[in-house]
C-alpha cells in the first residue's frame, strides 16, 4: 500500500468518525431525550426504547445485526466491516457521552435532529459505510425484485411511523416524519454534493457554431462524439458531431438561449449529474488566451462562407 492509498484510507475513516459524531449528537442531544424518531433501524430502536427500559446502544446494535448479516451476502465485505465499526461507534458514543439537551422546542428538535443525523449518515455513506441497515435491505430487495431502493426505504418508514402513531401518539409520529424528511434530504445532499450540475447533449447540423458559442459565452468544456447518419423526422440525416457538456444548473437557461439562437430546431437532452471530477468544469476556459479556439473559429468561419 503506497502513501497515497494510505492517506485515502485515513481520510475515509476520519470522515466516517465525523459522521458518527454528528449522528450521535443528533440522537443524544435532540431525538432521544424527547422521544422523537428517525427512519430505518435507528427509528425502530428509538420506538422500542419508548416502550421498554433498555439502553438505546444495545437496541441499536441488536436491531442492526440482521441487516449486517444480510449485507454480508449482498454488498462488499469492506462495506460491512466499515458499517460494523460505524454502528458500534454510534452505540458507544450514545452510551458513554453525556450530550446535554439543547432545546425543548419540538420544531427545533425535529429540524436540527434531522440535520445532524442526516449529515452523519450522508458522510458515512459517501465514504463506503452504512449507519442504518434499512439501506442494506433496500439494496437486497432491489437486486431480488427490481424495486427501487427509495421506495423500499419509504415503505419501511411508512410502517414504522404508522406504528408510532398507534403506540406512542400521532403528534410524535408527525414530528418524527418531519425529522425523517429533513434527515433524508440532508443525506442526499451530502452524498450528491452541494453543487447542482446538469448534463446536456446537443444534436444539431450547426454543431461547429454551437461549440464556439458555448466555449465563448459559457466558457465550459465540451466532449464531442461522432454521430452516424440516421433517420429522423426529416428523413435521413448526414454525419455530424454530438456535443456533450456538464454545466451548473444556474447556466442551463443561458445554454438553451445560445443553442436556440443558432439552431431553433436543435435536439437537446438534459439530465441530472450527481458527481463530477476533473475536466475543465471548475476551471473555466480562458477565452482571451485560448489560441486553439481562435484557430477553430477561423476554420469554421471559412467553411461557413
Amino acid at each position: 500500500m503506497d502513501n497515497k492509498e494510505s492517506a485515502n484510507y485515513l481520510s475515509e475513516y476520519f470522515q466516517i468518525l465525523i459522521g458518527i459524531l454528528l449522528t450521535s449528537l443528533g440522537l443524544k442531544a435532540f431525538l432521544l431525550p424527547n422521544g422523537f424518531l428517525d427512519g430505518g433501524v435507528t427509528g425502530i430502536a428509538l420506538l422500542v426504547r419508548t416502550q421498554v427500559d433498555i439502553n438505546m446502544s444495545y437496541l441499536l446494535v441488536l436491531f442492526s445485526i440482521p441487516f449486517l448479516v444480510l449485507g454480508f451476502f449482498t454488498v462488499s465485505k469492506r462495506i460491512v466491516v466499515k458499517s460494523i465499526i460505524s454502528i458500534l461507534g454510534v452505540a458507544l458514543l450514545i452510551h458513554f457521552e453525556n450530550f446535554q439537551t439543547i432545546t425543548e422546542d419540538k420544531l427545533l428538535i425535529s429540524i436540527f435532529g434531522g440535520l445532524l443525523v442526516g449529515s452523519g449518515i450522508g458522510i458515512a455513506i459517501r465514504n463506503g459505510s452504512v449507519l442504518d441497515g434499512s439501506e442494506i435491505l433496500g439494496i437486497y430487495l432491489n437486486d431480488k425484485f427490481g424495486i427501487s431502493i427509495g421506495k423500499i426505504v419509504l415503505f419501511f418508514n411508512i410502517i414504522l411511523f404508522s406504528i408510532t402513531a398507534f403506540v406512542v401518539s400521532v403528534e410524535v409520529a408527525l414530528y418524527s416524519i418531519l425529522t425523517y424528511i429533513i434527515a433524508a434530504k440532508v443525506t442526499d445532499t451530502v452524498i450528491e454534493g452541494f453543487e447542482d450540475f446538469i448534463g446536456v447533449t446537443i444534436v444539431s447540423k450547426k454543431f461547429n457554431l454551437i461549440k464556439i458559442a458555448i466555449l465563448e459565452e459559457l466558457g465550459t468544456g465540451l466532449t464531442v462524439y461522432k454521430g452516424s447518419s440516421g433517420f429522423g423526422s426529416k428523413g435521413k440525416t448526414e454525419d455530424f458531431d454530438i456535443i456533450h457538456s456538464i454545466i451548473n444548473r444556474i447556466d442551463i437557461k443561458k445554454m438553451y438561449r445560445i443553442v436556440h439562437k443558432i439552431d431553433p430546431e436543435a435536439f437537446i437532452v438534459e439530465f441530472d449529474v450527481n458527481s463530477v471530477k476533473g475536466g475543465v468544469l471548475r476551471h473555466y476556459i480562458d477565452k482571451k488566451k485560448n489560441k486553439k479556439l481562435e484557430k477553430f473559429k477561423a476554420k469554421v468561419s471559412k467553411n461557413e462562407h
